[in-house]
């Protein structure tokens, strides 16, 4: 009976952690603190960084608010993605639907409470990015080009977050953040058209829906030529290190995107673009570490 019990229980917290996308917080978590260290503030030992208590809480308050929007998003797409994921939903639902919502204010109480540690500007920051997630997955990700351009800014928003606390303004931050928007936007995009099955179902108004597979492709198109310009500007006028290997890759990558997307009818077909996007910025956030590499163990002390 216990070991019944025990399995009932590690089910259930694996659901949970399909629901809030642990790997994915992980990573965010990962790449504020890499951002932090070799990008606003790459002047300060990394021991300062990495051991900075407004900073620790800072992220811990992101990754909070990150995983009750996972939940909150999961709430409102469970008939959606029922059809567009069935075999991920029936793992989600093993959750029900009364503990998500408890488990996302208690989520939410603690993103509060950590950003209060920093100081009351934080703790209001935090509640406008609440709200802002709810408003989204409640109303806004139905609206055509309105849900993506959210949400790709909603993705984004943790980067800003160490970005105003270290008050970092030079040009090449503002160069790999519209980089990142850029690939975000394409990704989110990818995603709709993964999922046009179940947005034609419950009305959603994405661009997939409203114009067809061949005008998003073509606004992909355009969001790729777009993210050239912080391309070449990131490997031509500033001085990234060895981090510009990442950019000349990620330009190959892209093409190769870009000739799979012209044949691309499937779902499968576009499953496999979602992943080339999400693998350049999964790979983003460690060639970070390129930027300089030869400084690096100068800097821990």
């Amino acid at each position: 009976m216990a070991s019944l019990m025990n399995k009932r229980f590690l089910l259930k917290m694996l659901s949970l952690f399909s629901v809030v996308r642990g790997y994915n917080i992980l990573m965010i978590v990962i790449a504020q603190y890499l951002a932090s260290a070799f990008i606003l503030a790459p002047d300060l030992p990394l021991r300062e960084v990495f051991f900075d208590d407004n900073l620790f809480f800072l992220i811990l308050s992101t990754a909070t608010v990150i995983a009750s929007g996972y939940i909150i998003n999961n709430f409102y797409d469970s008939e959606k993605d029922l059809i567009n994921r069935p075999k991920k939903t029936m793992l989600d639902r093993i959750v029900g639907q009364r503990t998500k919502l408890s488990v996302y204010f208690i989520l939410n109480m603690f993103a509060v409470f950590f950003a209060s540690y920093v100081s009351f500007k934080t703790v209001v920051f935090f509640s406008l990015y609440i709200f802002a997630i709810w408003f989204y997955s409640h109303r806004l990700k139905k609206i055509l080009f309105v849900g993506n351009l959210v949400a790709s800014i909603i993705a984004i928003v943790p980067f800003f977050a160490v970005f105003v606390y270290y008050r970092n303004t030079e040009t090449v931050i503002f160069i790999h953040a519209a980089f990142l928007f850029l690939m975000i936007a394409m990704r989110e995009l990818v995603k709709d058209l993964e999922n046009i099955k179940g947005d034609l179902a419950l009305n959603y108004h994405t661009i997939p829906v409203v114009y067809g597979e061949k005008w998003s492709k073509l606004f992909l198109g355009i969001l790729f030529i777009i993210s050239i310009l912080p391309n070449l500007l990131l490997t031509q006028k500033f001085d990234v290190g060895y981090m510009d290997y990442y950019f000349y890759a990620s330009f190959l990558l892209l093409i190769l995107f870009m000739l799979i997307l012209y044949f691309s009818k499937a779902k499968w077909q576009y499953l496999i673009l979602h992943n080339i996007l999400k693998f350049i910025i999964v790979a983003g956030v460690f060639s970070i570490l390129l930027i300089d590499p030869d400084t690096l163990l100068n800097r821990v002390f």
